[in-house]
């Protein structure tokens, strides 16, 4: 391993040791057993030899967060790449994630709703609701988790359907015209069947202005239901239905003018200053930035018993139906110019409805516990099929006099016609034929592509001695990965527009640029952990772990897709050692994680401007390592004083061209919160929550740019600080809390999009304030 500050970190875990081994004369009272299923089964937090952060029901309640954007920013390793749509947005643990636009890759997070491993995680990026537990899994979790989980694993768990009729009607009301409404209901329908709907309904304006045309635009329109049936069909065996279904208008994620363009100087939403304007709030658009989401999903989760044995089974079905509108000018002048580009602006506008199906198939045997010997075994197979087309109405392109050579080869190619010098000077002026940024053309591209992946795996652990053990895993994954891709300019020359390829090369080799390309391959992978564990004593205990991962192989399929992108990308794999120690006295945890992980063709997203306007690629960007130190605590200081956080500090880099930082890793991220009770002498209770983030600066653009080289993909760091102030009554069915989001106003932004001036300034970047009513039954 090589240094990473190495006094900090020693004093880092010094001092939490220190902590854990004092602080009990502190502590005033017992928390309750934070039950987790990182291992697939349930188990108390602190027996887990793997680095996990915890976010329950109360706190992410309290919190009034309601996305995983908003979750992330309570777990010290986690980060959030925000796209234009959900689909390409993104998540980071330890420095490592996938950020792709293309559509036949797939993350290194994994997402896991209800033992259901999502294909994308933009399916997890809507509203969520109703939730028991957020996990978060710190570093390779491939053995019982599968490909996609080479960087860690983020596992959320609903509410199930309670044993008493109970429910709950919950309102909550923000500043610039935004609410949210959820409901539940949930109850034994007979002795051996209990049932469960929640519903959701939200809305909101938005907080930036189109000054195109004055309306406020970065909003949402979300409706959502989940159905929940349980039941016990014997002693031995019960089966677990979810149905959910939710859709979503969003007029989001608009790319903000943080930095002069210079594309329209005369517009009001040009930004302040020369730097980077994190108070810009306003647009200037002719073509709404949208996203629409429509996501069906089902499941049907078994559990029996076999002997002393418990087998699981978990097959499930999901639909997501995901079309972007995205405004790809960034201004409202584009394409109103009779002159070429790119001497006046140019017109960029993009709409690609993409549709997903999912199928997956689980199938758990796991040992009793307790025993010396304990084990899980499993099968999982997993299919998508994902149909994307994509088209782009953008200006015509004649900036190195392309015209002529286009009109030569739609006279010879396509109408079989002389195409001399004159004649193709007499087709042009006989036609009238230009091609300026008023000229609009278009191409569509046509994508399908399929995954299959099969694995086997196992995880086990065996005791030596009462408080020492051997930890150990392995899966065996066979992946199958194919595409097809058809692109046809749609113009009646064939012309060449920003962003959209001719139907015919210009440069004389007459090579046909409308595509109808196809490929496939395939890969084996065998990876696994092995590792000890040690219980020092009843309260502490440590362990060790090396283990390996892998994330299959993809391609690199977009929009303009040629030639030189149908060879496959590399399969990604990692190998991370990790020390642990976790102290669970009865008045809290703390756990502490000290790793490293090494990640071999390390597959990346790169952004070209070379074209005029930014193109994405998906690659592989090399060798890339990340090390560092983790601290999470609970600490239940009284019975109704509750502080939680943690910290992390890495080191995430490519290992080569000296070492640049990786984008979407900031150095250092602490949180910190509190939860306080005040009782009344009525019986009610006044409740306090506060939260506070620290981020620190981070990169937003590609691997091997740094910020002295690119000072615009620097993004600065930023603090928050959130809290509420709320009345309960004794029996707590009826609250009423006062909400404060980024209390001491501090903007910032979480994503830079490129071309020199684009950047995603969200919501919490501004103070605002609401209110919450919930009532219990």
């Amino acid at each position: 391993m090589r240094p990473l500050r190495g006094v900090a970190l020693a004093m880092a875990i010094a001092g939490a040791l220190q902590f854990g081994m004092t602080a009990p004369a502190f502590g005033q009272s017992v928390i309750e057993e934070i039950v987790v299923t990182a291992q697939k089964r349930e188990e108390n937090i602190s027996d887990v030899p793997v680095a996990v952060s915890v976010i329950g029901r109360q706190q992410i309640e309290g919190s009034h967060a309601t996305n995983l954007e908003s979750l992330q920013a309570l777990i010290p390793s986690v980060s959030f790449r925000t796209g234009n749509t959900t689909r390409n947005s993104a998540l980071t643990i330890r420095g490592i994630g996938t950020i792709s636009f293309s559509v036949a890759a797939e993350p290194s997070v994994s997402t896991v709703v209800d033992n259901v491993v999502l294909g994308r995680s933009g399916q997890a990026f809507g509203d969520l609701y109703d939730l028991e537990r957020v996990e978060v899994l710190r570093g390779p979790q491939g053995t019982l988790f599968g490909k996609n989980a080479s960087a860690g694993v983020v596992n959320i768990t609903t509410r199930r359907p309670g044993d008493e009729l109970e429910g709950y009607i919950s309102g909550t009301f923000y500043e610039d015209n935004e609410y949210q409404f959820r409901g539940r209901v949930s109850g034994p329908l007979t002795d051996s069947l209990r049932g469960s709907v929640t519903v959701l309904s939200s809305e909101f304006d938005g907080y930036v202005k189109n000054v195109f045309n004055n309306k406020t635009i970065n909003g949402y329109d979300k409706q959502g239901i989940r159905a929940m049936l349980e039941y016990d069909v014997s002693d031995a065996t019960d089966v677990l239905f979810i149905f959910e279904d939710y859709e979503a208008d969003n007029d989001c994620c608009v790319d903000l003018e943080a930095r002069a363009s210079g594309r329209n100087p005369a517009s009001e939403a040009v930004p302040s200053g020369t730097g980077l304007d994190l108070d810009q709030r306003l647009a200037d658009h002719d073509f709404e930035t949208r996203t629409l989401d429509a996501s069906t999903a089902m499941s049907i989760q078994i559990t029996t018993s076999v002997g002393e044995h418990t087998l699981t089974s978990i097959t499930a079905q999901r639909t997501w139906d995901n079309t972007e509108f995205r405004e790809g000018d960034f201004t409202s002048i584009a394409g109103d110019s009779d002159q070429p580009v790119f001497g006046v602006p140019f017109q960029l506008h993009d709409i690609g409805p993409q549709e997903w199906r999912q199928f997956s198939q689980e199938i758990r045997l796991a040992s009793p516990t307790g025993e010396a010997f304990e084990y899980q075994l499993g099968l999982f197979y997993w299919n998508i099929d994902s149909q994307r087309n994509f088209t782009r109405d953008a200006s015509c392109q004649n900036n190195g006099g392309q015209l002529d050579a286009v009109i030569s080869n739609h006279l010879d190619l396509t109408l079989g016609l002389p195409n001399t010098p004159a004649d193709v000077a007499n087709y042009i002026a006989v036609n009238n034929i230009t091609c300026n940024a008023n000229d609009i053309v278009a191409a569509t591209a046509f994508m399908d592509t399929e995954f299959d992946n099969f694995a086997v795996f196992g995880q086990g652990s065996y005791d030596f001695t009462e408080t020492f053990r051997l930890l150990f895993g392995l899966r065996y994954t066979s992946d199958d990965v194919s595409f097809s891709h058809n692109r046809r300019n749609t113009d009646v020359y064939g012309r060449r527009g920003v962003g959209v390829r001719p139907r015919f090369s210009e440069n004389g080799t007459n090579n046909q640029f409308d595509t109808d390309f196809s490929a496939s391959t395939d890969e084996t992978n065998v990876s696994g952990k092995i590792g000890v564990q040690w219980d020092v004593n009843d309260t502490m205990m440590a362990y060790a772990t090396y283990s390996t991962g892998y994330k299959g192989p993809a391609f690199n399929v977009f929009y303009n897709l040629d030639e030189d992108d149908i060879e496959p990308i590399k399969e990604e794999t990692s190998k991370s050692i990790e020390l642990g120690l976790k102290y669970a006295p009865s008045w809290g945890l703390i756990g502490i994680a000290l790793y490293d992980t090494e990640i071999e063709d390390f597959q990346a997203n790169n952004f070209d401007p070379s074209s005029g306007t930014t193109e994405t690629g998906f690659t592989t960007g090399g060798d890339v390592e990340t090390q560092g130190v983790e601290l999470d605590f609970l600490w239940a200081a009284s019975d109704n004083l509750t502080f939680s956080g943690g910290f992390a500090v890495s080191d995430s880099t490519a290992k080569a061209g000296g070492n640049p930082p990786l984008p979407f890793a900031p150095d250092t991220k602490i949180t910190f919160a509190g939860m306080y009770e005040y009782p009344l002498s009525n019986g009610g209770y006044l409740a306090v929550n506060g939260s506070y983030v620290y981020t620190d600066e981070k990169l937003s653009g590609n691997i091997g740019q740094t910020g002295a080289s690119n000072p615009e993909i620097l993004l600065p760091d930023y603090s928050i600080l959130n809290g509420s102030f709320g009345y309960h009554t004794a029996d707590d069915t009826l609250s009423i809390t006062l909400i404060g989001k980024n209390l001491t106003d501090e903007s910032f932004a979480t994503t830079y999009s490129g071309d020199g001036f684009r950047y995603q300034i969200p919501r919490d970047a501004s103070r605002y304030f609401g209110v919450n009513f919930k009532v219990n039954f």
